[in-house]
């Protein structure tokens, strides 16, 4: 039997060469890397092991009997973290109870799982309450109520009371995380909840459904912070350019309002600057869509996606994975139509990407 300490050693090498994380699958490794140490300790107990680790997040969201053959140590670390999602539900129901504004939204539950799995599994948890309440900030306001006095008269007082506002922006969450409960948080742990949330939300991590292509795995920024949608490699797949082109439906000469960009079904397509999300829904011909506008009169548009994974309101950062790419609207083939706009103008992307 293999030494527990070499394998440990073995998987937390595994977790810092980036060769390694693309030979063994960047998605089970993002999903995994907070409990691969423990899970490969477990591989010295027996051959089963391993086939038990790819389910991890799926088991702490789900309900019912584990399967039998989950081991000891796997099994406690998954019924402690169903434990703490019961109380996170309770914590998150008292939240939007508070909330008074209909345009607010409300707490997402996936969401915030997803970050507590990202970063307590197999370790210490805060408090529930306390975790959940980084999702919104609070606000005092007044109202008048009438109440009834001594004497039995009806009479009107000024009232204090708290109304929760969810908060959209990650960042800021991760931040009221850092600051309240006195943790550190990595960008892979941050990436951990993001595809743990698009694999319990959608039934796949961001980085897609089997999809993908070398280099849409991680942000590519240029100089002026200009993020490429869909990686390093977006020279190497654009199959129809701006302007005037040959329509691949009609046949007949036309304008092109964007770039498109030859992808499979299902890759992580990323914000290009940050910004506000002012569309994200099926819109006509550009299919499934995510517009984000950016300032100073700046506009991109990610058309044809399979998943949208913002909405409208939302704040993003550069290179925050807003949709997963398909074939919806008036396509011939899955990729991603791409555009900028400038004071509404639709503008070369050329100009733009890094």
């Amino acid at each position: 039997m293999a030494d527990p300490v070499t394998i440990a050693k073995v998987a937390a090498t595994l977790l810092s060469n980036e060769k390694a994380r693309k030979g063994i699958g960047w998605a089970i490794v993002a999903i995994l890397s907070p409990i691969i140490v423990v899970l490969a300790l477990l591989c010295a107990l027996g051959s089963g092991a391993v086939s038990h680790n790819i389910s991890a997040a799926q088991l702490c969201f789900q309900d019912g009997p584990l399967p039998a053959d989950t081991p000891a140590v796997y099994r406690v670390c998954i019924e402690q973290m169903r434990a703490h999602f019961a109380e996170l539900d309770e914590a998150i129901a008292d939240i939007n109870a508070m909330v008074e504004d209909e345009d607010a939204g409300s707490l997402d539950p996936i969401r915030v799982k997803a970050v507590f799995f990202s970063l307590y599994f197999g370790g210490d948890a805060p408090l529930t309450s306390q975790f959940a309440h980084c999702f919104a900030a609070s606000e005092i306001r007044t109202r008048t109520v009438t109440e009834t006095d001594e004497e039995g008269n009806e009479i009107e007082v000024e009232q204090t009371y708290n109304v929760a506002i969810p908060i959209e922006d990650m960042a800021t969450v991760y931040s009221h995380i850092a600051a309240s409960l006195d943790v550190e948080i990595t960008e892979e742990q941050k990436a951990n909840a993001d595809n743990v949330y698009s694999l319990i939300k959608y039934g796949y991590p961001v980085t897609g459904e089997g999809g993908g292509f070398d280099g849409a795995d991680a942000p590519f920024v240029g100089a002026d912070g200009f993020c490429s949608p869909v990686g390093a490699s977006w020279r190497s797949i654009v199959t129809s350019e701006f302007g005037g082109r040959l329509d691949p439906i009609t046949g007949q000469r036309d304008g092109h309002t964007g770039m498109d960009l030859g992808v499979p079904t299902g890759t992580p397509i990323r914000a290009a600057l940050g910004g506000t999300v002012t569309l994200s829904r099926y819109n006509g011909s550009y299919g499934n869509c995510v517009m984000i506008d950016h300032g100073n009169g700046l506009v991109t548009l990610y058309g044809h996606n399979s998943r949208l994974l913002v909405r409208a309101g939302q704040t993003v950062q550069a290179g925050d994975v807003v949709s997963l790419s398909g074939a919806t609207g008036r396509v011939t083939g899955p990729h991603l139509h791409f555009e900028v706009r400038v004071n509404g103008q639709r503008t070369n992307p050329r100009y733009y990407l890094p």
